[in-house]
């Protein structure tokens, strides 16, 4: 009897084919959803606008004056050097390449620095690499709290990063949009006013995406304050020497802060100052209190690397060793590293010059107040609308411009564009 119960519901088995086939048609990422567009249409709208003098001020990468990619001169001469020996295409310890490794905290903290030896550095996937290691390590091992405290605005992929690393992300005052310059008073309250023992991120030079940087001397005062509340600095250099043209002067944050007495934890790029862009080069490196304290923080590194992507590439940093290591090769580029920052600066006041020229009667000295790749006009969402449909202009909502964008040639008719949106 009971069999035949079992038999009475079993269902056929034509049926079971067909659930099972239209549970198949349901697809395992069905409930995935659509994420926003990772850039904001700026590159799009520039390719799709037929007008010859058009201007892109999106580009997040150095180009020369005719508007052009640009490789130094010294990064052919190293690829050169590196062809002819014939290297074997081995790993790269987990930590990368030592010979880079020592240059670039050479580089960042001094060749003199007496703390070289405490130093704790890997190679790293670029700043973005760096920055992930970082925000994994201090998640991982920072004793106090983990909140980091990001400028506001700060480069859009820092939030992501130490989201995606479990940090609780705040903001503290950097802008002011009223003056289109540093909010040193908001800056120094909220930095008081944060939990003590809390992470703060500082961009070493070439604020981004704001261009304004503290001067020395409010430098010392943001040091003074944090070190007040014990805070911790991460500092953040994608434009060592892309700034003002001396690595040394745009190292001063960092070494002021370490000749302050804080222990500090670095995240370097190579995409600019080298033009390295596609070659993802960069370092982490953490300031220990002695050569046996930065072996275990190494160790812990190490642990953390493996497991996110083994060990890094060779190529760009084989590169960047050879610049940095081969005395003649590394003058050579220094010298090129301050032309691409003397073109910059020289495009900022040219900006300027054309706008007083034309009669404006706005204050344009922001323009060459601030400093690096990007800057901040002042100009509203809606003026920058403007620029784009009426005058092929393009940059971003917030008003800011990438000035590696501008060139001798279209200065001049970027000048009138923006005086006409802002008469």
């Amino acid at each position: 009897m009971l069999s035949a119960t079992r038999t009475s519901v079993a269902r056929p088995a034509n049926t079971l084919r067909l659930t099972a086939a239209v549970a198949r048609c349901q697809s395992t990422w069905s409930g995935v959803p659509q994420g926003p567009p990772a850039i904001l249409g700026i590159t799009e709208a520039f390719k799709a606008d037929k007008f010859e003098q058009k201007i892109n001020l999106g580009v997040g990468a150095y180009r020369d004056d005719q508007g052009k990619p640009y490789v130094l001169p010294s990064v052919r001469a190293a690829e050169k050097r590196i062809l002819e020996r014939g290297l074997d295409k081995e790993y790269a310890g987990i930590t990368g390449i030592p010979a880079f490794t020592k240059a670039a905290a050479k580089l960042a903290y001094g060749a003199d620095s007496p703390v070289l030896n405490n130093v704790a550095i890997t190679q790293s996937i670029s700043g973005t690499g760096a920055l992930r290691i970082g925000g994994a390590f201090l998640e991982r091992f920072y004793p106090y709290s983990k909140t980091v405290y990001l400028p506001n605005p700060s480069w859009a992929n820092h939030k992501a990063i130490f989201n995606d690393c479990h940090m609780d992300v705040k903001t503290y005052r950097y802008y002011n949009k009223d003056t289109i310059g540093l909010d040193i008073e908001g800056l120094i309250a909220d930095i008081k006013e944060a939990p003590g023992n809390s992470i703060f991120l500082l961009h070493a030079c070439a604020h981004n995406p704001t261009g304004v940087d503290p001067t020395p001397e409010q430098w010392k005062e943001i040091s003074d304050a944090m070190k007040l509340k014990g805070h911790f600095p991460l500092f953040d250099m994608a434009y060592q020497g892309f700034a003002s043209g001396d690595t040394n002067k745009d190292a001063y944050a960092l070494r002021l802060f370490i000749e302050q007495g804080h222990q500090i934890a670095l995240c370097q790029s190579f995409a600019k100052n080298m033009g390295l862009y596609g070659e993802r080069v960069g370092a982490f490196s953490i300031l220990a209190e002695s050569p046996e304290e930065a072996k275990r923080v190494d160790s812990q590194i190490k642990i953390l690397v493996r497991p996110l992507y083994s060990n890094p590439p060779i190529s760009g940093a084989r590169i960047a060793s050879e610049i940095l290591n081969n005395p003649e090769l590394n003058a050579q580029w220094l010298a090129e590293v301050k032309g691409m920052a003397d073109r910059i600066i020289t495009m900022r006041a040219l900006l300027k010059d054309n706008l007083e020229q034309l009669g404006s009667q706005h204050d344009w000295s922001h323009i060459t107040n601030q400093i690096g790749m990007f800057a901040y006009t002042g100009l509203k969402p809606e003026q920058v609308d403007t620029l784009a449909k009426e005058y092929s202009v393009y940059g971003t909502k917030d008003g800011r411009i990438s000035v590696a964008g501008i060139t001798s040639a279209n200065v001049k008719r970027l000048a009138e564009s923006i005086h006409k949106v802002t008469q």
